[in-house]
């Protein structure tokens, strides 16, 4: 990763893996820009992060278009250059937080979900687009909630940003890649501890059910962050709109009839 340069969206505390992501981007060798929103910035701990390892952090709203081009330049222009990677990990539901069953949504919070959680995507990628900000071979990577198959309200929340979000990454990886060679993926991390995690009914059980499952089993923010540092590498520059998705689903469901890309 030496030489590299990224932007990482959405590291809150040491239990998100945007986080974990960044720390091992810096030991690798890479060079990056947090951001978060001026609210996650008060209530988090990134501002340690950056201050502690003398990173850049810059405040901006994933959904807000001025927002995103500020952030863009500003991070050209304090790492010297155009961007080699990108992390997009912002997700929230306020139907989740205020415990609105799937049947029962309030739309108004349906639609800040979709647009946080999915839309924003879009727009960091339209706008790096615009600015034309991303290096050739670049990456835009994107992670989604996981737990696909379970029968839990929460979880079918989650379930409609998930299908956009894989639908962006595919549309706009294809016009992406031939248009300027920059890679789209999207990954399903394995059940994990985070901050957003721990906000599902049952979280305990369903990492429990996922690690019985699994032959490996479950992957660690830690061992998620290390699979991340390859596809920001130049290892693999060929690969672009697919979704990674843990083992464990692909034995449940026969995940490779599909064309996603188990983990």
């Amino acid at each position: 990763m030496k030489g590299k340069k990224g932007i990482i969206f959405g590291a809150l505390n040491e239990m998100s893996i945007a986080w974990k992501v960044a720390e091992k981007c810096l030991e690798e060798g890479a060079e990056i820009v947090l951001t978060n929103t001026e609210l996650s910035i008060r209530m988090g701990q990134i501002k340690d992060f950056a201050e502690k390892n003398n990173v850049p952090l810059i405040p901006a709203d994933a959904t807000s278009e001025e927002d995103l081009e500020r952030l863009f330049k500003e991070a050209m222009e304090l790492l010297g250059g155009k961007i080699d990677f990108i992390l997009h990990s912002v997700a929230m539901s306020l139907n989740v937080r205020k415990k609105r069953p799937y049947d029962n949504l309030d739309y108004d919070f349906l639609q800040k979900t979709l647009d946080i959680s999915a839309i924003s995507f879009h727009k960091v990628l339209q706008t790096a687009k615009k600015l034309d900000a991303i290096n050739e071979w670049g990456l835009l990577w994107r992670f989604h909630t996981w737990l696909r198959s379970v029968p839990c309200s929460n979880i079918m929340i989650w379930r409609m940003p998930k299908a956009m979000l894989e639908s962006i990454a595919r549309s706009f990886g294809y016009i992406y890649g031939r248009e300027k060679r920059v890679r789209v993926n999207t990954i399903s991390q394995s059940p994990t501890v985070t901050t957003a995690g721990s906000g599902i009914k049952g979280f305990d059980s369903l990492i429990d059910f996922a690690e019985r499952m699994s032959p490996l089993g479950n992957a660690s923010a830690d061992e998620c962050a290390n699979y991340c540092i390859t596809l920001f590498s130049d290892l693999t520059r060929k690969v672009t709109m697919q979704k990674f998705v843990p083992r464990w689903w692909v034995l449940q469901h026969g995940y490779e009839l599909s064309g996603d890309a188990p983990v």
